[in-house]
């Protein structure tokens, strides 16, 4: 493959997780990659075992996205691109607790990382996607943005976002060659589910995904003309059990209810 050819993708949230699971799948597909994370040792180490394992290049992009510094930076790197083929809004984090008892400036950072930073980033990579008549970008959303419960209000507010804004920015791209995919994953095997629960114990090991696995079927997934993807058919049940009148919203409470309860339980032990 010449230069002029290798599709290029920028990956948020590269360091570990999802993120380095899609860059995982995407070199095996011979793109070129940038790489965008907080930490620059995390993205040296993952660029190094994927130069050595695939003959691509890899650029890393050291930037926290949840200041505006970084995600101009990001930005400022995209519009500077003579393409760019994939953009994965992966980069993402969790809170812990009741909305009163959190930081209002952790809340305002989760809103700028998962909403903000994926509105600007897209904005940033459409026009020259448009120019070469085609481009995808995964907007990684969650199927908490179907099940909004207690104890996790801003986290599910903010993916529910990803999924409006990839449904109403794909009706407007579809005609030229874009291709828009808000992902809702359920459990995977990540630092990002051990760092939000800590406690994988209170939820059974069958709904966890792999992250590799969660990955590929995304990408499998493009082929079809689905905007909101959901991978695994449990995680797709839960969305159509939640979704339906009546029964779902009772269902949705009671299990909103238990998650409430084990987290605040764990938090005291914690304590």
């Amino acid at each position: 493959m010449n230069e002029e050819t290798t599709p290029l993708a920028l990956i948020t949230g590269a360091s570990s997780g999802l993120g380095a699971a899609f860059a995982r799948q995407l070199a095996a597909r011979g793109c070129d990659l940038i790489l965008v994370a907080r930490r620059r040792e995390k993205l040296t180490a993952l660029a190094a075992e994927l130069i050595k394992e695939y003959t691509i290049h890899v650029d890393i992009l050291p930037s926290d996205l949840s200041g505006e510094a970084g995600i101009h930076r990001v930005e400022e790197r995209i519009r500077v691109l003579s393409r760019l083929d994939y953009l994965i809004n992966n980069a993402g984090f969790g809170l812990a607790g009741e909305f009163i008892r959190q930081s209002m400036e952790k809340n305002l950072a989760m809103l700028q990382v998962h909403c903000a930073t994926p509105a600007r980033l897209a904005h940033a990579a459409l026009p020259g996607m448009l120019a070469h008549g085609g481009g995808v970008i995964i907007n990684v959303s969650s199927i908490s943005a179907f099940t909004p419960m207690a104890g996790n209000v801003q986290y599910c507010a903010t993916k529910d976002y990803l999924v409006t804004f990839s449904r109403a920015l794909q009706l407007e791209t579809h005609h030229q060659g874009i291709k828009i995919q808000a992902l809702c994953p359920g459990f995977f095997h990540s630092e990002f589910h051990t760092v939000m629960r800590a406690n994988k114990k209170s939820i059974p090991a069958w709904l966890f995904m792999p992250a590799d696995e969660v990955a590929r079927r995304s990408l499998a997934a493009l082929r079809n003309k689905r905007v909101i993807y959901t991978p695994g058919f449990l995680n797709q049940l839960v969305v159509f059990v939640v979704r339906l009148p009546g029964l779902g919203n009772g269902l949705l409470t009671l299990f909103a209810r238990q998650i409430a309860r084990r987290r605040r339980d764990f938090l005291k032990v914690r304590e």
